[in-house]
């Protein structure tokens, strides 16, 4: 791929998952501050997980982000399983309880992925209209979000764009339905070209069991279909990986 031999992955390892939440956190911070300074507002996406987790409780606990103007910042999500937004397996619940609820952050300024729906394929559309609603958006655009949180999966997956899925291909929608097999959970997702258009990415890669794949990802050939975190090789330019020292071994 022409975009991915003319960049180089930008990468920061820091010596353990406290660091990687600090910059995490500090990235947050400074990213809020440029866009909100330049445009007056400051949209972002967040992903659950352990590792997203400690950077917003290191935001939360930070004097910077405190000081934010929350009333020009707007949240979404990457991505959620269909569980109600009280679940423990809920990444808006991660989010509102360790971050959300303890800054002023105004409601109407939180934009979780709905999920009370019957039919999880009505709640993606219902989660593109609110996202269409907010961008002001109209026809094919798609809203530049100024910062999305993103991991990366064992596999290789980020979001819910997931190996063995239609998810990583959708291109005509903002947001779409992944089914799961087995016990697994579900999920709704944002696409690839939501991804694609934010102003700044950030992939954070913490733990061992993680080392081989993110060299594999970062060095090998783009593909997709093993590896679908490599849509965003166009944009890789706009990717800061933020990486631990366990994950960081084999690159």
């Amino acid at each position: 791929m022409e975009t991915a031999a003319r960049y180089k992955p930008n990468i920061e390892v820091a010596a353990d998952g406290e660091e990687l939440a600090n910059r995490a956190a500090d990235l947050f911070i400074k990213t809020a501050r440029e866009a909100i300074q330049a445009r007056g507002r400051f949209y972002t996406a967040l992903s659950g997980g352990h590792t997203p987790k400690r950077s917003f409780e290191v935001l939360a606990a930070s004097p910077a982000a405190g000081s934010l103007p929350w009333e020009k910042i707007h949240v979404f999500w990457v991505d959620e399983r269909y569980v109600p937004p009280d679940s423990p397996h809920s990444n808006y619940r991660l989010a509102a309880e360790v971050l959300l609820k303890k800054v002023p952050i105004p409601p109407d300024n939180v934009h979780r992925i709905p999920t009370e729906y019957d039919d999880i394929r009505a709640a993606a559309r219902a989660y593109e209209e609110v996202i269409r609603d907010v961008f002001g958006l109209t026809g094919n655009e798609v809203p530049q979000l100024d910062l999305i949180v993103l991991g990366m999966g064992s596999d290789g997956h980020t979001g819910s764009l997931l190996p063995n899925s239609y998810a990583p291909f959708d291109t005509d929608d903002l947001a779409c339905a992944v089914y799961m097999r087995g016990d697994m959970l579900n999920r709704i997702t944002l696409t690839h070209p939501v991804m694609r258009a934010a102003r700044r990415l950030a992939v954070l890669v913490s733990g061992e069991e993680k080392s081989q794949t993110l060299k594999d990802v970062l060095h090998g050939e783009p593909d997709e279909v093993r590896y679908p975190i490599h849509v965003l090789w166009p944009v890789l330019d706009r990717i800061l990986w933020l990486v631990d020292h366990d994950a960081a071994q084999a690159i």
